[in-house]
């Protein structure tokens, strides 16, 4: 049932339907208009979108207010707020009404809410869309969102940093800042693992040496496995982008070892590479399997007292 839709010339249609009790979804022109939010009793809003709410919202001393900076591209990263937007609403939902908006409450609030539903009820991502939809017509998040929906659900309804999938998606998502800025922007820096051929207290039992000087360049935890005829491949060995590589301002390039200088595999965030077993990885970076050597031994260790 439609709550209220009517136009606003500034802002576009204001839009907002309720979806279940206390939760609204709706319309940039719906979340400024003080009228409908007094109407509503909304005590809490979160707002998905490129620029915050105006001053004289932002001003309300009855609203609580969260603040995603988002446009509605496919390539954003939506995914990793989920824990905190699911959270948000749960805490809103126990203190008053809730409002989730971006600018016209198509997408990126949609996934927003659609991801709140999926976890409440456990649904997959087309049985939450259809229930979201029910109340709401309109709403259709990018395929980009529907994707990081789905791997929500497949980590269990939770953000999974030690998830494969979700370091690839994120890696990913990585690759293709680098492409329009030609480096590393700061909010993925959190993807340069760090370097496990330096002293630390408890270091991986499984790791990848330089064949030359047997430094260490890599923990079995760093590598992003696949599969070559449901077997896993062992013909190229890709991992997760570490310090050591100095690969944070340059899209591409060779790898060589930190102590000798042995060259030991390459990295491009942009081109990626193909396996021998045909496997595109992209962006990738790999160790040649010829050129080191795996060992379940690390003497590697600092202690502390």
């Amino acid at each position: 049932m439609d709550i209220l839709h009517r136009s606003d010339f500034s802002f576009g249609p204001i839009s907002v339907d309720q979806i279940e009790d206390h939760l609204f979804l709706g319309s940039l022109a719906a979340a400024k208009d003080i009228a409908t939010l007094n109407r509503l009793k909304i005590t809490h809003i979160i707002t998905i979108d490129t620029c915050p709410l105006p001053r004289n919202i932002l001003e309300l001393s009855h609203v609580v207010l969260k603040y995603i900076q988002l446009s509605d591209e496919p390539k954003e990263d939506l995914l990793s707020y989920l824990d905190e937007t699911d959270s948000f609403i749960k805490e809103g939902l126990g203190k008053g009404n809730v409002l989730i908006h971006c600018y016209f409450g198509v997408s990126r609030s949609a996934t927003v809410v659609i991801a709140y539903i999926m976890k409440k009820y456990e649904l997959t991502y087309t049985e939450a869309f259809e229930k979201v939809k029910a109340k709401r017509r309109i709403v259709f998040p990018n395929k980009g969102f529907v994707s990081q929906l789905k791997l929500y659900k497949e980590m269990g309804y939770k953000i999974d940093k030690m998830d494969i999938r979700y370091k690839i998606f994120r890696l990913n998502i990585a690759a293709d800042r680098v492409r329009k800025v030609k480096i590393l922007p700061q909010p993925f820096m959190d993807l340069i693992q760090p370097d496990p051929g330096l002293p630390q207290s408890q270091p991986e039992p499984n790791v990848y040496r330089c064949k030359k000087c047997r430094r260490i360049l890599a923990s079995e935890s760093n590598l992003i496995l696949h599969k070559d005829k449901n077997e896993i491949c062992r013909q190229t060995f890709f991992i997760e982008p570490i310090a050591w590589m100095n690969a944070t301002h340059i899209t591409q390039g060779k790898l060589h070892c930190p102590k000798c200088e042995h060259k030991v595999g390459s990295f491009s965030w942009i081109m990626g590479c193909q396996c021998p077993c045909g496997i595109q990885m992209a962006p990738a970076f790999y160790l040649v399997p010829s050129k080191v050597d795996y060992t379940n031994v690390v003497k590697n260790v600092e202690m502390t007292f």
